[in-house]
């Protein structure tokens, strides 16, 4: 039965992003949308909390966690990029999103190697999620109370999320590359 709830939670936040899109870039309902959100980074927390705790952590889950957490960030930078006009948060997001893909390859690659300690999740790594969603959160809040100073902090967030993503993908490229050469 936990094992059930546990995989509902991951499955809850592929689910909710394009809701959280369409409240965003239709409906302007950024309330919603903020409480959207905050539901999918608290599922984000307790998915991964409740499998370790039980013991729970399937193959399905290690893949679709990572899966549901790139679609959420996807809609949320695509649909801030559309409602704010901000070529700064299309810009970082694509670095972000494109990071996100080399690491998804990565992991591939060494799965298929035998090599997926270069690419397991580091600390950092758990780190950069955090500060996304904290940043997206700002982003969502900013746009709730039409308030550009809480819109500028958000993008200061954004840039340290940038430069954090960047880190935790040369970190997983040197892993990878150097396992290679031994």
């Amino acid at each position: 039965m936990m094992n059930i709830f546990i995989q509902l939670l991951t499955y809850f936040r592929i689910i909710i992003a394009p809701i959280i899109f369409l409240c965003i870039t239709y409906f302007h309902a950024y309330e919603i949308a903020l409480i959207f959100f905050i539901l999918a980074s608290v599922s984000d927390f307790l998915d991964g909390f409740l499998a370790r705790k039980y013991n729970f952590e399937s193959t399905i889950g290690k893949v679709l966690d990572p899966v549901a957490d790139k679609i959420l960030t996807t809609f949320l930078f695509i649909s801030l990029t559309l409602s704010l006009n901000s070529f700064f948060i299309g810009f970082a997001g694509s670095i972000i999103l494109g990071r996100e893909f080399l690491v998804g390859g990565l992991r591939e690659y060494n799965s298929v190697s035998k090599n997926s300690d270069a690419t397991k999740v580091t600390f950092l790594a758990k780190v950069k999620t955090t500060t996304q969603f904290v940043t997206f959160t700002g982003f969502l809040l900013g746009l709730l109370l039409n308030s550009s100073f809480i819109l500028f902090l958000s993008n200061i967030l954004l840039l340290l999320s940038v430069i954090i993503t960047l880190q935790t993908g040369l970190s997983y490229l040197i892993a990878t590359f150097k396992k290679l050469r031994e």
